[in-house]
């Protein structure tokens, strides 16, 4: 009688295991199907009319590095919106890790504020420009990384190497990387409109060659 019960007990626990387990991703793409794209990161450069002295501003923010002996410019962290901002001596800028263009500009904004705090002039409004945008989003379907390198004479998959295939575009000029379980990063695009073209492309390419 015990063994009975034992028996019963382990098929409910078998049973249960099989419905908790993950169901296989599809093979095809939903007809009109529009993947959300997430910026991860934007990257722009920026110019000010200004000399600024790295000494007196890493003196002035306990929140600045300055090492020049190893980097010669000045790191400037800043928590919102969250973003690095590289400043240079000579007026030059770069500023990395924000999640959208628009929070370039208040993150130049706020470092320019901080500079000026310190006693030092900047003269006129900032040049901004938008170098790359990196953006991630999941195509919900499994890929053939193999089918998908031999087809498109654009792409580049040494998976012995890295496991992910490279795919270009050439207008928008961005570059894909597609990985076997359909997630997807685009990096290159200077506007969102580029990611929006460019992932609109890259699916159109690979519904052509039947792998989704």
């Amino acid at each position: 009688m015990a063994l009975k019960k034992k028996t019963t007990k382990t098929k409910a626990k078998t049973t249960s295991k099989s419905k908790k387990s993950a169901k296989p991703k599809p093979k095809k793409l939903v007809r009109g199907f529009k993947p959300k794209i997430r910026i991860e990161n934007v990257v722009a450069s920026i110019s000010v009319d200004a000399e600024i002295d790295l000494d007196k501003l890493a003196a002035s923010l306990p929140g600045a590095e300055y090492e020049p002996e190893q980097f010669p410019g000045l790191v400037l962290r800043l928590e919102d919106p969250k973003s690095a901002i590289l400043v240079f001596s000579s007026g030059k800028m770069v500023c990395t890790g924000a999640k959208a263009p628009k929070f370039i500009k208040i993150a130049i904004d706020k470092t320019i504020k901080l500079i000026r705090g310190t006693g030092q002039k900047i003269r006129g409004p900032p040049t901004i420009t938008i170098q790359n945008m990196v953006a991630s989003s999941d195509l919900t379907v499994e890929l053939n990384l193999d089918k998908i390198a031999f087809a498109l004479q654009n792409a580049e998959f040494e998976p012995e190497q890295f496991p992910g295939l490279v795919f270009r575009v050439e207008n928008p000029k961005v570059v894909f990387l597609l990985f076997r379980s359909g997630k997807i990063v685009c990096t290159g695009a200077k506007k969102r409109v580029d990611l929006d073209r460019g992932v609109q492309k890259m699916i159109a390419e690979l519904r052509r060659i039947k792998v989704i």
